[in-house]
């Protein structure tokens, strides 16, 4: 039987945020369709710009976790947000990190894009970028629940990037965006009330006044 449209809109719309997941290993096979799925994303000028660093290793994790949380500890204290509350993020941040069967660490790489000589353009490209990378993201968590992975999306390596390509030891041009944890799910969470499409769209018929 064909699937149809129906079908695929339902599909994309029971994809979960997870973040309890089952011990057990995710095959290197589904990892790698996964992956291959993420780079059919589109792309700005077709440049293909998202590079992936796919961390299994539970040692290679829990050093990860270590590292991240000392950058992530000193911001919440230059936050001031007491001691007690610090300790319990940081604690729930490593914890992720050390638990998900699979970490993907999703980056960008500036040096295939356009170069100009302006400020405007500059920016203007290196946003391109980031929406590039983004796209990726998106299809690689549609990709794991295909699979019957559940999957989450973080922004923290976005405020330990010098960590991070340290601690993994990452070309310099990789820079990091975002990490995706996967693994079979242990609970997925109820689906979470979407805004109103009528309060986030408008539909532009004609610019007369």
């Amino acid at each position: 039987m064909s699937t149809t449209a129906t079908d695929l809109h339902n599909f994309m719309r029971t994809r979960r945020s997870v973040r309890r997941f089952k011990s057990d290993p995710v095959p290197d096979s589904v990892i790698e369709a996964i992956l291959t799925t993420a780079t059919f994303a589109p792309s700005a000028h077709n440049r293909q710009p998202w590079r992936f660093v796919v961390v299994t290793n539970s040692f290679v994790r829990a050093k990860l976790a270590e590292a991240m949380a000392v950058d992530f500890q000193r911001d919440l204290e230059s936050d001031g947000i007491p001691l007690e509350k610090i300790q319990a993020q940081v604690k729930r941040s490593k914890d992720r990190i050390i638990s998900a069967p699979v970490a993907i660490l999703l980056c960008l790489d500036m040096s295939e894009m356009d170069r100009y000589p302006d400020k405007r353009r500059i920016k203007a490209e290196f946003r391109m970028t980031v929406q590039s990378v983004a796209a990726a993201g998106m299809q690689l968590l549609l990709a794991a629940h295909a699979e019957g992975l559940g999957g989450v999306w973080a922004c923290w390596p976005l405020f330990a990037v010098e960590t991070i390509q340290k601690t993994l030891a990452l070309p310099e041009k990789w820079e990091p965006q975002g990490m995706f944890f996967l693994g079979y799910p242990e609970v997925i969470p109820e689906v979470k009330e979407r805004k109103p499409l009528k309060a986030i769209t408008r539909f532009i018929i004609s610019t007369s006044p």
